[in-house]
């Protein structure tokens, strides 16, 4: 049996995985390598700092051994980073065991790694997904998952056909507030779920035409755009130049992201969608309305959409210029709503707010966070709290009702077919268009 056997096959309790600490190699043992999980890291952004590299490093068993990035000064400062941790960790003067690789083909093709962390901007996630999984490697992917519900059928798809454990990156089920919310809603404590309300945070203001600028010596700009159109170089259009804590600007572009709705919706729509018990279905009905800015930055902003379920549930998101972020479960007996990240509950009846699950009852006060979600997964051969298939389902809702507010009208879906009844126009805009083809596309 060889190290990713193991790593398929071998199981660990959660209680172990419960408190992040980091397990360095040299505690493993020199004979222990088949109980270690390497990561490698792809994208080394935003997410990656806040989030994504220390919060896998601080899984039991986990190591992280290479990052990789199209920006070589993120690149370089990721690989400083992570040598630096576990310099930290060891007690020691310096460590030097994280490799930088620019090409991610190569990363993902590397026999020693066994895990991705995908954090890019969005129009590459599907690409490196589907390379992933036909590489056998398990993978947590940056949430949205995709740029289009057909791109995201194509990925869940792959991920089930290749048999690999992948996971939406998205940590709003470990969150207390916003699972003891689903869970008073699942338990019955609220009476008859009616109404799911959702806000999300505000946009800053679109910015208009910005000048065409020389490519900054660290970017490689043609392989970051990809599979999209090539376009002159502005860093509006891209992330900010040597900085890797603001919010990047690729973000607010349709070519590259899907905006706020399709940012923050794989969070609320896949809670609501737990609280709701459908996480692997969805709405059959959808309409809304929103802006679209005529300049750079271009994706929906102020907007409202409303669903409505087949089992009778409501739901509504919207967006202001002065909005932060709550979703809200409206039962036949009382109403919960979590307001802000990571959550402050109130309810209609205060005794909920502290009410824990009785035997019998859904009880999801344990819940991994989901770092340690993956690996326990991986460990133990079982699927992740939040596979991909759920989480496209959750991304569908996002952009379904951003087609709905382009569209205009009221909307039929088929969540088993993943299509609009009798709306070609819609339908169309259920694919997103490459105009540029990569060879990671083919499953």
């Amino acid at each position: 049996m060889d190290r990713r056997e193991f790593i398929a096959c071998t199981a660990c309790t959660l209680s172990s995985l419960a408190v992040p600490t980091i397990v360095p190699a040299s505690v493993l043992g020199s004979n222990a390598p088949s109980n270690r999980i390497n990561v490698a890291f792809i994208g080394t952004g935003r997410r990656a700092f806040t989030n994504n590299l220390v919060e896998m490093m601080k899984v039991p068993g986990v190591q992280a051994i290479a990052v990789c990035d199209v920006d070589s000064w993120r690149m370089a400062e990721a690989k400083a980073f992570v040598n630096s941790f576990y310099a930290q960790t060891n007690g020691s003067a310096s460590y030097n065991g994280c490799a930088m690789k620019a090409n991610f083909e190569e990363v993902i093709g590397n026999p020693d790694v066994d895990v991705l962390m995908i954090s890019t901007p969005d129009h590459w996630h599907v690409p490196m997904g589907i390379a992933a999984a036909k590489a056998k490697k398990h993978f947590a992917l940056e949430k949205p998952l995709s740029i289009s519900v057909q791109q995201g059928r194509v990925l869940a798809d792959a991920v089930k056909r290749h048999g690999i454990t992948a996971r939406n990156d998205s940590e709003f089920r470990s969150l207390r507030p916003q699972n003891h919310a689903v869970e008073l809603a699942r338990n019955g404590h609220i009476g008859k779920l009616e109404r799911i309300e959702i806000v999300f945070p505000s946009d800053p203001p679109p910015v208009g035409v910005q000048p065409d600028m020389p490519v900054p010596r660290e970017l490689d700009y043609d392989t970051w755009l990809g599979p999209t159109a090539m376009v002159p170089y502005t860093e509006k259009r891209v992330h900010a130049v040597k900085q890797y804590n603001l919010r990047p600007n690729w973000m607010r572009i349709d070519t590259y992201a899907q905006g706020m709705i399709a940012n923050w919706g794989p969070h609320y729509f896949d809670v609501a969608q737990w609280a709701n018990n459908s996480e692997h279905t969805g709405p059959v009905e959808v309409e809304g309305h929103g802006e679209f800015p005529v300049s750079l930055w271009n994706t929906m902003i102020n907007f409202k959409v409303q669903y409505q379920y087949a089992n009778g549930v409501a739901m509504s998101c919207e967006q202001t210029p002065t909005s932060t972020p709550s979703i809200s479960y409206v039962g036949s007996d009382a109403w919960i709503k979590v307001d802000g990240y990571p959550g402050k509950m109130t309810s209609s009846k205060p005794e909920l707010l502290t009410r824990e699950p009785e035997p019998g009852e859904l009880d999801y006060s344990k819940t991994l966070w989901d770092k340690n979600d993956l690996i326990a997964a991986i460990r133990e051969g079982r699927s992740p709290l939040e596979p991909i298939e759920v989480g496209h389902r959750a991304l569908t809702i996002a952009q379904i009702g951003l087609i709905a507010c382009r569209v205009g009208g009221k909307l039929h879906w088929d969540p088993e077919k993943e299509a609009f009844e009798g709306n070609n126009y819609a339908n169309a805009l259920l694919v997103a268009p490459l105009t540029r083809p990569h060879s990671t596309l083919a499953c």
